[in-house]
């Protein structure tokens, strides 16, 4: 495998937030300790509920907010020690979820594709629309299109403009938060194919943000999942779809729809609400709605351990777990 073009070590994020006019500040925790890498041509994707912690550690990734804690990597240098981080924002964009609310209504598609080369290159206005129009092809827009405005274009069209634009600078690491969630499925597919031939074509590396474990299934080459800011499993596709360890892993595997009746009803139901990031629970975050809880799980959040076929879970209880 190819070296690591991001590393992340125990990158936390956490914020001071007000709960009311006489009850003074509280820290909610949104993320904590994350540790993982990225590498060329691969796709790494992160699953979790809502509230877990992903698009916070979207924004880090892209270095949009810095860390609390923890330190990241960009071909070995300290993002928070680099003298200009402006250079590193161009290795890593960002693909956004809604593609009705990520683009510029009031500017032509041209001008939205330009403006990253404007900003950040020396390129003359002929090269910036030559290279706007041949970016527009690669995405299966015809030229013609870069003089239109976004309103003028259906909700996949739109997110082969969002695709474009992340690619413009040439980036090494594309985050896509939630990309295809807002569209319909038969669009899904095409999109999902296009990012898999520009990711053969620039050697790109793809944070791949979702709670549709089913295309996560498809597109992943490693997969990381998360609870209320934690990692709790990782690695490599296969052996996470198919020998999750943790419980909370099994649990949404589970409840991904199937045809199959066998599997439809092994589901396991979660009892309880998501705990909230302000006061979150002692120990293993997950223990009050665990189907396998013990006492040590209230107590002490669990260590990553190796797992075995490149796995690492954070459980008390995973191989009692496997054994079963």
């Amino acid at each position: 495998m190819k070296n690591a073009i991001l590393t992340a070590e125990n990158l936390s994020r956490h914020y001071d937030v007000k709960r009311g006019m006489f009850k003074g500040m509280s820290t909610v925790q949104a993320l904590g300790n994350a540790s993982f890498t990225l590498h060329p041509g691969r796709t790494l994707g992160v699953v979790g509920e809502s509230g877990c912690g992903k698009s916070t550690l979207a924004r880090l990734v892209t270095m949009i907010e810095p860390p609390t804690s923890g330190r990241m990597l960009i071909d070995g240098k300290d993002v928070s020690e680099a003298h200009n981080q402006a250079d590193l924002r161009s290795v890593v964009q960002i693909v956004f979820q809604d593609p009705y609310g990520s683009l510029n209504p009031r500017q032509r598609v041209g001008a939205i594709l330009q403006e990253p080369l404007k900003i950040n290159t020396d390129m003359t206005a002929a090269e910036r629309e030559a290279d706007a129009v041949s970016m527009m092809e690669r995405v299966g827009l015809r030229p013609e299109h870069i003089g239109r405005y976004p309103h003028m274009f259906s909700g996949g069209q739109r997110q082969r403009i969002a695709i474009a634009r992340a690619l413009m600078l040439r980036p090494r690491i594309v985050v896509l938060d939630e990309p295809v969630s807002a569209l319909d499925v038969s669009i899904q597919a095409q999109v999902l194919n296009l990012l898999a031939d520009l990711q053969d074509e620039f050697g790109l590396a793809y944070m791949f943000i979702s709670h549709d474990l089913s295309v996560v299934r498809h597109v992943a080459d490693e997969v990381m999942v998360m609870y209320l800011g934690r990692v709790v499993e990782s690695g490599p596709r296969e052996a996470v779809f198919a020998h999750p360890r943790h419980p909370y892993t099994q649990a949404l595997l589970s409840a991904t729809p199937s045809v199959d009746r066998d599997e439809r009803q092994n589901r396991i139901k979660l009892s309880g609400e998501l705990p909230s990031p302000i006061d979150p629970p002692s120990g293993c975050p997950f223990h009050p709605r665990c189907f396998a809880a013990e006492e040590a799980c209230s107590q002490v959040f669990p260590d990553r351990e190796d797992a075995g076929k490149g796995q690492a879970v954070s459980c008390h209880r995973w191989r009692a777990l496997r054994d079963k």
